[in-house]
């Protein structure tokens, strides 16, 4: 008798996509204006940039280092278990990051805990709900919705918190941030899978069998270099740009407005970005985009600064910000199947995390060593070349595979 895959009963796609894309809303929303609390926090509680840039390098770090994990156990036992647990670390760590007084208080809260939060309530786990439940023929295009709910909870959400520290401070605000993820938790219920509620489904290849095959697999390895450079690029601009301008003498309303703007063109972005994935190369998707994101910086950093171009700047790298996200994943699903995809993006995500990490650490370590974000921004650029070229060689076919072995 042969090892076969038991396929578990389908949600529906509407079900799937207004569930997971509320979800990541919300958990990507909350997370992007944290650049928001950058010179409050330090400014009250007396540390350098450095220590809290560091806490959100740890928060990348230990999102993408538990992000295979959870990964595995949603492909195992289904999203639900894992989104409720993210749902209520999520809150947590909120609450003691508005209680740290140290800071190594603020990097267990701020970093550890909100970090391990986001590997259960963001892509790697909802992809794959959508993996198993949506038809591969409109795979790409629905991680392009969720990636767009991602970048409509960041247009909604930076305003939102910026007005909540204006009005009622900054440790308040994170009191009520700690309120709202709670509300992942009713829409975790949407995503429970009947099948694989109890790890009903019997494995048609091992988790052994599928690590060795995607990380022996070169097209596997270009993913995660540009995925490295993708972590880099975002995650210094969201933490760092706020204080940059604010460096050049602009105001926290034209910070708090760019990063809106970043949330609100990365909507379209992200959607075009899985619709054209759908009918072009996603290599080639995935080259253009981080090309023009270099681009986009060295005219930036070229033309004077001004409110204007940094509106200009901010909807440009909105439309290239998270608009990776749908082909590189689509590549994953459509290169090794559905089976395993939460844990294979899950390691894809590990790549770019730990480029987010250097990139928000070497961002504050480097102002307060050279009082200017200048090297940052160029390696950034070059970055970004280096990711344009290594996406180019992947192959997006099936993974060829022998036939289960008769037991």
């Amino acid at each position: 008798m042969s090892t076969t895959l038991v396929s578990p009963a389908r949600l529906s796609m509407t079900q799937v996509l207004v569930c997971g894309a509320a979800i990541v809303t919300l958990s990507m929303g909350i997370r992007h204006g944290f650049g928001l609390w950058l010179q409050p926090m330090t400014m009250a509680r007396g540390w350098t940039r450095e220590t809290f840039a560091f806490a959100l390098a740890i928060q990348n770090l230990a999102w993408g280092l538990t992000g295979p994990f959870a990964g595995m156990l949603a492909d195992r036992f289904g999203a639900f278990r894992v989104i409720v647990i993210g749902s209520l670390l999520y809150a947590a760590g909120l609450v003691l990051m508005a209680l740290s007084a140290s800071g190594i208080a603020f990097t267990g809260s701020a970093g550890l805990m909100i970090g391990m939060a986001q590997a259960g309530t963001t892509y790697a786990v909802i992809y794959g709900v959508i993996g198993r439940n949506v038809a591969p023929e409109k795979r790409s295009w629905a991680m392009g919705v969720a990636a767009a709910a991602g970048s409509f909870g960041q247009f909604l959400m930076v305003p939102v918190e910026n007005g909540l520290i204006g009005h009622l401070g900054w440790q308040n605000a994170l009191f009520i941030l700690g309120c709202a993820a709670l509300a992942i938790l009713p829409l975790a219920f949407g995503l429970k899978e009947p099948g694989l509620a109890s790890g009903a489904a019997k494995p048609q290849q091992s988790i052994a069998a599928a690590l060795r095959e995607a990380f022996g697999y070169r097209s596997f390895q270009l993913l995660m270099a540009g995925y490295f450079v993708c972590g880099f690029q975002v995650v210094f601009i969201g933490v760092h740009m706020p204080s940059y301008l604010r460096d050049k003498g602009m105001t926290p309303d034209v910070a708090t407005t760019a990063l809106a703007l970043i949330g609100l063109f990365n909507v379209f972005g992200t959607y075009a970005a899985g619709v054209l994935g759908q009918k072009l190369a996603k290599r080639h998707i995935l080259a253009t985009i981080y090309l023009l994101r270099s681009v986009a910086i060295v005219a930036f950093l070229t033309v004077p600064l001004s409110p204007m171009s940094v509106y200009v700047f901010s909807a440009v790298m909105g439309v290239l910000w998270l608009s990776t996200v749908p082909p590189t994943n689509a590549v994953v699903a459509q290169i090794f199947g559905v089976q395993y995809m939460s844990m294979l993006g899950g390691f894809i995500f590990l790549s770019h995390q730990i480029g987010s990490f250097l990139g928000v650490w070497l961002g504050g370590r480097l102002y307060d060593t050279t009082g200017s974000y200048d090297v940052v921004w160029w390696l950034a650029v070059a970055l970004g070349v280096f990711a344009a070229l290594v996406n180019l060689p992947v192959r997006e076919g099936a993974i060829a595979r022998a036939q289960p072995a008769a037991a």
